[in-house]
Order: C-alpha cells, then sequence, then structure tokens
C-alpha cells in the first residue's frame, strides 16, 4: 500500500530543497535551544542539558549559543543535591513596583529610585534603595557606565558618607546584583544576582562575614526552593527571628511577584531530590495551612498600633479621609454638571437641572457625617490628653494610610510608605587612572610613566625631537613617553602577554603609526622580544581538568575555583567539556589547586603551560 504524502511531510522536504542542508540544521538547532530552555524553566535539568548537547552535536559552531543555558541547566542538576524542606508561612501576590513596601521592614526605609544613590532606577526588579532612618551604613545596588548593577557600600564616619566602593571581586559578576540585604547581626549579606553561578535569571545568595579578613567570603547559592529557574530576589530573616522571606516571579505575571513567608531555620538539612515532578513541588512553596505556625504580630512590625485606642484613632482618621474625599468628588462631580449645562440642549438641561438637585440634596448629609466624624476623632483625641498619653499625629496619619492584606488568611501583610529621596553629603570618589588599552576621541598620557614588576609589553608608535602633544596621539590610551638622549619615545599600553599586544598592533597602526612595533620590558628594563617572550612561556601555568561526570563540577570544586580569583574557561574539546584556570605565575600554586580538584572528585586534572 503506498503511503499517503501530506503538506506535513512535505513541508520540510521543500525547506530542505530552498534553504539547504545548512538552514534546515540551524533551524533544529534553534527548536532544540528553545525546547532546552523550556525544560529548564520547568526544573528538568537533565532533559534541557541533553538538549542543548544535541544542538552542539547538530552544529558545532552553535557551542556559544548553547553554552550559558548548558551551564545553567547543569547547574541545576548539581543543585538539585543540596535541597532544604522550609516550612511555608505564607504566599502573597503584589505588584512588582511597591511589594517590597510589604516586608516586615521599619516605615519608610525604602527609598525610591532614581536617587543620589542609584541614578538610574527603572531595572525592572531593582525599583528603590533600602536605606532605614538613622542608618550610618548603606549597602546598596546601581549601574555602573556599562549599564551593570554591582553592589556599593557607603558609611557615615563623621559628617560627610564616604565615597562608594565595590564590595569585592567575590560579590561582582558580569551582570546584575541587586537588593543587598544585612542580616539583622550584620554577619550575613543577602542578595541576588544573575551573573554567580547558579540556574537562570537572578538567584538568592548569602556573603558570610570573615573577621580575619575584614571582608566578605564568597557567596553561596541559597539553592532549592529558594533559588529557582525564575527570578528570586530580596531576602531577608526578621529582627525576631521568626521568619525568613524573600520576593520570586515563578509562577507570576510579568507586573507582579510573590512573597515567600517561611519559618526560620537557623540549621536547614540538605538532602538530595531526583524526582523532577518532587523538585518543581517543593519550588512552588505551598503555604501551610496549621494556625499554630502563623503569628501576625510580628509580620505587622508596628508596636504603637497594638493598643485598641490606638487602632480606633487611626479607623477614624481613615474615616473622615474617606468621607472628605467622598465629599471633594462629589463637589467635582457636581461642577462638571453645572458646566455641561450651561451649554447643553434644552432637552439635556431639563435631564441634567433634576440630576444636580438630586445629587445637592444629598449632599447637607455627606458634610452631616463627616461632622460627627470629626467630633468623634476629637473626642478620642481629648481622651487621650485626659489620660496622660502624648500622641504623634504624623505616624499615626503614616499609620492611617497604610494597608493591611492578608488578615484573613492568617498572616498579615502591612503596606509601608516610602522614605524621603535622600540627599546625602558624599566625598567624591578618588578618580584612578584608567591603564587599560584603548582609542577615545581624545587620546590620554599615563599619570605614572613607571612600568610595572615583571614581564611588560608596549607597542612604541613614535620618537621625535619634541614632548609630544594630545594630537599627536591620536586617540590612543595610556601612552608612556620617555626621554632618551635628545628624543622623546612615545609608546601605548601595558601588555602581560605577547598575544595581548599582537591583537592591538593592528589597531594601533590603523590610527595611521604604520611604522609601530612591539617592545619588551622586564622589571622596567628594555629586553628582546623574543627573550620575553621565552620568560612569559616559563612563568604562566594554567590548570585544566575534565569534569568527572563530562559535564559539570561538584558544588565544592566550583567554589574552590572561584576563590582562585583567577579566570575560569569552560569549553568543548571532542564533545566533552574542560575547564581551564589561570594563569598562575607560581607552579606550585597551580599544583595545589590540582590536588584540592582531585580530592573533591572533580575529575582529571592537570597542569599545562
Amino acid at each position: 500500500m503506498r503511503k499517503k504524502i501530506t503538506l506535513a511531510t512535505l513541508i520540510p522536504l521543500l525547506v530542505l530543497l530552498i534553504t539547504g542542508p545548512e538552514a534546515m540544521s540551524q533551524s533544529t538547532v534553534r527548536n532544540l535551544i528553545a525546547r532546552a530552555d523550556s525544560a529548564r524553566l520547568d526544573y528538568d535539568f537533565k532533559t534541557a542539558s541533553d538538549l542543548c548537547q544535541r544542538a552542539v552535536d547538530i552544529d558545532s559552531t552553535a557551542t556559544e549559543q548553547v553554552e550559558d543555558l548548558m551551564i545553567m541547566s547543569n547547574n541545576g542538576l548539581s543543585m538539585m543535591n543540596f535541597c532544604s524542606r522550609p516550612v511555608v508561612v505564607a504566599r502573597r501576590t503584589f505588584p512588582l513596583k511597591e511589594f517590597f513596601l510589604y516586608y516586615p521592614l521599619p516605615n519608610h526605609s525604602w527609598r525610591k529610585a532614581p536617587n543620589q544613590l542609584d541614578s538610574l532606577g527603572g531595572n525592572g526588579f531593582s525599583q528603590a534603595v533600602y536605606f532605614p532612618e538613622g542608618a550610618e551604613e548603606i549597602y546598596y545596588s546601581s549601574a555602573d557606565e556599562d549599564g551593570i548593577r554591582n553592589i556599593y557600600r557607603t558609611s557615615l564616619p563623621d559628617s560627610m558618607w564616604t565615597a562608594p566602593m565595590l564590595i569585592n571581586e567575590h560579590l561582582t559578576s558580569s551582570s546584575d546584583e541587586i537588593y543587598p540585604m544585612l542580616s539583622p547581626d550584620g554577619e550575613s549579606l543577602y542578595f541576588a544576582s544573575k551573573g554567580l553561578y547558579g540556574m537562570g535569571g537572578y538567584d538568592l545568595y548569602v556573603s558570610q562575614w570573615n573577621s580575619e579578613t575584614g571582608d566578605w567570603d564568597v557567596p553561596v547559592n541559597m539553592g532549592f526552593p529558594y533559588s529557582s529557574p525564575y527570578d528570586d530576589f530580596l531576602f531577608i530573616n526578621t529582627e525576631d527571628g521568626k521568619y525568613s522571606i524573600f520576593a520570586s516571579n515563578r509562577g507570576c505575571a510579568k507586573d507582579s511577584v510573590n512573597i515567600y513567608v517561611l519559618e526560620y531555620d537557623s540549621m536547614p538539612v540538605r538532602e538530595a531530590i531526583e524526582d523532577t515532578k518532587a523538585l518543581k513541588e517543593l519550588s512552588s512553596l505551598r503555604p501551610s495551612r496549621d494556625p499554630s505556625r502563623m503569628d501576625n504580630a510580628s509580620a505587622v512590625n508596628d508596636p504603637e498600633q497594638n493598643g485598641e485606642e490606638t487602632r480606633r484613632y487611626v479607623e477614624k482618621i481613615k474615616e473622615v479621609r474617606s468621607l472628605r474625599d467622598s465629599i471633594s468628588l462629589f463637589n467635582a462631580h457636581l461642577d462638571q454638571l453645572r458646566n455641561e449645562y450651561s451649554s447643553a440642549t434644552e432637552e439635556r438641561k431639563a435631564e441634567l437641572s433634576k440630576t444636580i438637585q438630586e445629587k445637592e440634596l444629598l449632599l447637607p448629609n455627606l458634610n452631616k457625617s463627616l461632622q460627627v466624624s470629626v467630633k468623634e476623632l476629637q473626642s478620642i483625641e481629648m481622651e487621650f490628653l485626659a489620660n496622660g498619653i502624648v500622641i504623634d499625629a504624623s505616624k499615626l496619619q503614616a499609620k492611617a494610610d497604610k494597608d493591611v492584606v492578608g488578615a484573613s488568611s492568617g498572616y498579615t501583610f502591612t503596606k509601608n510608605s516610602f522614605g524621603k529621596v535622600p540627599s546625602l553629603a558624599m566625598r567624591k570618589p578618588e578618580r584612578k587612572f584608567d591603564y587599560s588599552f584603548m582609542i577615545l576621541p581624545e587620546g590620554r598620557f599615563a599619570e605614572d610613566n613607571t612600568l610595572p614588576e615583571g614581564i611588560v609589553y608596549q607597542i612604541q608608535i613614535f620618537t621625535q625631537s619634541r614632548k609630544a602633544t594630545v594630537a599627536d596621539i591620536r586617540g590612543l590610551s595610556p601612552v608612556f613617553e620617555k626621554k632618551s638622549g635628545s628624543r622623546y619615545i612615545c609608546s601605548v599600553g601595558l601588555f602581560r602577554t605577547y598575544a595581548d599586544a599582537l591583537a592591538n598592533l593592528n589597531k594601533v597602526k590603523k590610527q595611521g603609526f604604520r611604522t609601530a612595533e612591539i617592545r619588551a620590558y622586564k622589571d622596567g628594563e628594555s629586553i628582546s622580544v623574543s627573550n620575553a617572550r621565552k620568560l612569559e612561556d616559563e612563568r604562566l601555568y594554567t590548570v585544566v581538568f575534565y569534569p568527572s561526570d563530562g559535564k559539570s563540577l561538584p558544588e565544592g570544586a566550583m567554589e574552590l575555583v572561584r576563590q582562585t580569583g583567577l579566570d575560569v574557561a569552560k569549553s568543548m574539546e571532542n564533545g566533552a567539556v574542560v575547564f581551564k584556570v589561570g594563569p598562575f605565575h607560581d607552579k606550585v600554586e597551580a599544583e595545589e589547586l590540582t590536588a584540592a580538584l582531585k580530592a573533591l572528585g572533580a575529575g582529571d586534572c592537570s597542569i599545562s603551560q
């Protein structure tokens, strides 16, 4: 029996005939990548990783395209071995633009962005800066000159705030870090990052203060169910030690986030979860229905509002304000009708006249209700005075502005108000000269012509009998000038490797310096380029390792690699993942890392030059 030919079977053949096999493979790769990302978002990291590998097998040039997705998927697989099971007290959805106002933190402690600390704002997730009244130290997220958000710190040692400084290299990645929050004891710094070891989107991290080094340690991903393939951020532990709270957009619309309230667990038990469905269920963080686990008082974070008389006073303030607003709107509507009456047709005037009269009859009753409520409010105030109770009207007015959400479900979210936009007397940061090779609209001479120790390459651009001007150097930076006899020699750049100098040589020549050439120096003294390259080869070492599973490193091994502070490159060789760490100037250090990685079961490790 002849097989029936359908349109569905013909389309791929027609595409193949029209576009060729190369376009077909590209289409297949795109499809695999899309499926892999969907699998990752569904917590099926094994499938996601396998689909990425299939895409690379079909088209080896797709490695760069799928590299990040494969890394995130493999990270998710590794982190499935370290899951905790917190008790979920509450979960509620809030608008992204103001969700942080519902955290049990001091009122007026969030400052809208953009502001003096965060001049850009509008990150999408990072909407405000946490800056409580009376704070003398602030950690905050702000965009650098490339638009990447980093964590900065400023403090108030005297009358002026210190110039903002980055925390350290461990907490700074090639992508965004947002919502840094100190623990109540100041020993832990929680934040979210898109650029550190994670499984996609913003993950949650914690860094511990190291009193010996006087600095923050390498941050650790908080793992499932705090981190997920979605965006997770703004983690805090409440001061009363009862709750941990964070936000996530898993299962939310784009303009909303969930706030999760969990029982605080000082010693979480980590366990492996191999089943994707079980992991997905864990990460859904469904609230417990046990009423004994819920304590609204600590969530409200408003001790002054606990008194019955204070609550009655606040409610009466709200009632008075509501009536005044209603009367104001009512009068505005009447004015609108009267204006319409003046230019209406005779038929319409009769209709409007009736409506206006009816509404005017209602107005006295509204005004009378307002008068009664005002008198009751004044009566409560007189009771306070008679009983010797001093009230702060501004604070109670602020309480009346708050929205209370979720009381019926057993946990109360109370909405705080924004604080004033900060205006800080701040020291200006010391401008440090950037010695990176650059081509700028206007060239720059190096502030210090001293060459650093070790092997350094420069590109000599010209020699002449007079001092060079900015016009002479044609946008190059940094240009070093030294005098030799009656001649001035100008060179550009500080390159640590010959390969780096060579990669920039043509850029210099294209600026019009056709005779430019590479020169080498050791500890500031001129040596031949060939000798410098020999010394360079002798001094540089790279640790190369092939993961035992052929895909990713154990978490402990990855943390150890990060602590070196050196560059980590990941690539594919003959279908296997290869990690390279370096360069090491000291072979002993390279050997120590190799031994440690082997002990952690990282796989086959070796040292190359």
